[in-house]
C-alpha cells in the first residue's frame, strides 16, 4: 500500500512546535499567578508577547523584580527559549 502522507523533516517539525509555544498563554507556561497578572497589566498574554519584551520593560511593571525577571527566564528556557549568554552553558551528554 502506498504511503499517501509526505514526511516531515525534523527541522519543519521543530519549527511547527516552535511556533504553537509563541502562542502559549503566560500562564501555560508555568509562571505563578502574581507574574502572570503583572504582565497582562501591561499587555503582555503570550510567549511572542514576553519574547518581544525587553528585561528593562518588564522591569518597570509595577510589582516585577529582579527575581521576577529570573522566573521568567526558568520558564521561557523550560520550552527552550535562551538569554543568548545562557545558551552555551548548555551541556552535552
Amino acid at each position: 500500500m502506498a504511503r499517501t502522507r509526505i514526511p516531515i523533516s525534523k527541522a519543519e517539525e521543530r519549527a511547527r512546535r516552535l511556533r504553537e509555544q509563541l502562542e502559549l498563554s503566560t500562564a501555560e507556561i508555568g509562571l505563578t499567578v502574581r507574574t502572570t497578572n503583572c504582565l497582562e497589566e501591561k499587555g503582555i498574554f503570550t510567549v511572542r508577547d514576553l519574547l518581544k519584551s525587553t528585561p528593562k520593560d518588564l522591569l518597570s511593571i509595577s510589582n516585577f523584580g529582579e527575581k521576577t525577571l529570573e522566573e521568567v527566564y526558568q520558564a521561557l528556557e523550560k520550552i527552550g527559549y535562551y538569554r543568548p549568554h545562557r545558551q552555551q552553558v548548555e551541556v552535552a551528554c
